[in-house]
């Protein structure tokens, strides 16, 4: 093994684990972006110290917002400038950070300047066309060679009006425009030219919008309207513990029994991914959800189930990894976008689960998955997914001889996940 991999040492008895999980990448990303928005100063409890967050603050402060970052207290501390934007001019790199490169374009263009946005050569393939597109019709001032990064924005504010954006590419898109559109000159008219993936990131920005004092008019997922208004600051704003991140802790007791709590997770969780336990719990574990915690218990008899994943995506690797320890094949449909993520998703899993000797069948939209008595120890190539590295490791802890290649990816949103996964011993 090299130090390019992380071996995985199974665990030979049922888990009895209490786990704390770091704060939200995406609740994180929203906040930092409204506080910047608001007037007056905000402090973010449990933020999110992670690369996506960091690139995102780091390209607040080169935008001339005063932060202060406590990464020993997981705070931090930001003071908005009312919708304005202090450079007016700024090169701001953002890695693989999808939720950056899509709020941070539309946030540039209420500043009065030139600023550019590039990230990492993946990052440049993941598509920003139809977002380009729906604030070039809202009168904003974008170049792009091909419709995705680098671009530049030449801002002189939003002016509004009506635009379309597609919701089946990435929700990102549509909680961009919904939280700049409070800021610009006119009312804002959004209108779906798809049906919506990933609802819940949706009602979380919403959610997050509500809390900075803005209120929209919505017609289910089809209009969103949107008046020109203020946002205020909050004191302090807790960002609620990663339930992506906890879905990998709370799946373990399916591979390992026993249980795992997850603390300070609610059954109250404005996080979509925290519904991944009711697919554990069709999967035949036992969940137990309180206003502080949730906790999953194993099952004797893991079951394979068929499930639509469209509104949980960033879950189905985690499902993908235990599938093939259930009695009956597990078939994930609905997630097509993630082809788009980090890396194509579903033909990642696929290939990796083949490596392991797992029978696993491809499809457009997802992945069948067939059960596997003798699963065939092998390094997993990760694809520089974090994603993916978090997910299999889970195979880990059951079946020996597996390892995790390039398992610092994990760093984009979870840095201390390995140290967080022995905890579990």
């Amino acid at each position: 093994m090299t130090s390019l991999e992380r071996g995985i040492v199974p665990i030979s008895r049922p888990l009895r684990a209490r786990v704390r999980i770091p704060g939200s990448k995406s609740l994180t990303n929203r906040a930092l972006l409204l506080a910047a928005l608001a007037p007056g100063t905000t402090t973010l409890v449990h933020a999110l110290f992670s690369d996506d967050s960091c690139y995102f603050a780091d390209a607040l402060k080169k935008l001339g917002f005063r932060m202060n970052l406590d990464k020993d207290r997981s705070e931090i501390t930001l003071t908005g400038e009312g919708g304005r934007i202090p450079a007016k001019m700024a090169e701001l790199f953002i890695g693989n950070a999808g939720t950056a490169a899509r709020f941070l374009t539309a946030f540039l263009t209420l500043g009065n300047g030139e600023y550019m946005v590039d990230g990492d050569e993946r990052m440049r393939e993941r598509p920003m066309h139809d977002l380009v597109e729906a604030l070039t019709v809202l009168g904003a001032g974008l170049q792009t060679t091909n419709g995705n990064l680098p671009l530049k924005v030449l801002a002189n504010g939003l002016r509004g009006g009506s635009t379309t954006v597609a919701g089946d590419i990435s929700s990102q898109f549509l909680s961009a425009l919904l939280m700049v559109a409070p800021c610009a000159r006119n009312p804002v008219e959004i209108i779906l030219s798809t049906e919506i993936n990933s609802r819940p990131y949706v009602e979380m920005t919403l959610s997050v919008m509500h809390e900075f004092g803005v209120e929209i008019e919505r017609q289910e997922y089809g209009r969103f309207q949107v008046r020109p208004c203020a946002y205020r600051s909050v004191s302090t704003y807790p960002i609620e513990p990663d339930a992506s991140a906890a879905s990998y802790f709370l799946a373990a007791p399916a591979v390992c029994g026993g249980f795992v709590r997850v603390e300070n997770l609610s059954r109250k969780s404005v996080q979509g991914d925290v519904k991944f336990v009711d697919v554990l719990e069709h999967m035949g574990c036992h969940i137990l959800k309180g206003n502080d915690f949730i906790k999953v218990s194993g099952s004797d008899s893991l079951r394979g189930i068929d499930v639509d994943m469209r509104d949980i995506p960033d879950t189905a690797q985690t499902l993908a990894a235990i599938a093939p320890f259930a009695i009956s094949p597990t078939r994930i449909r609905g997630i097509a976008s993630a082809r788009l993520k980090e890396t194509d998703r579903i033909h990642a899993a696929c290939t990796e689960l083949g490596r392991l000797g797992v029978k696993v069948e491809e499809h457009d939209d997802g992945l069948t998955i067939h059960p596997c008595r003798e699963i065939t120890p092998a390094a997993i190539q990760t694809y520089n997914d974090h994603r993916m590295a978090m997910a299999f490791s889970l195979i880990g802890l059951r079946v020996p001889g597996i390892s995790i290649e390039n398992p610092s990816c994990v760093t984009k949103t979870f840095p201390d996940f390995f140290t967080v996964l022995e905890s579990l011993r």
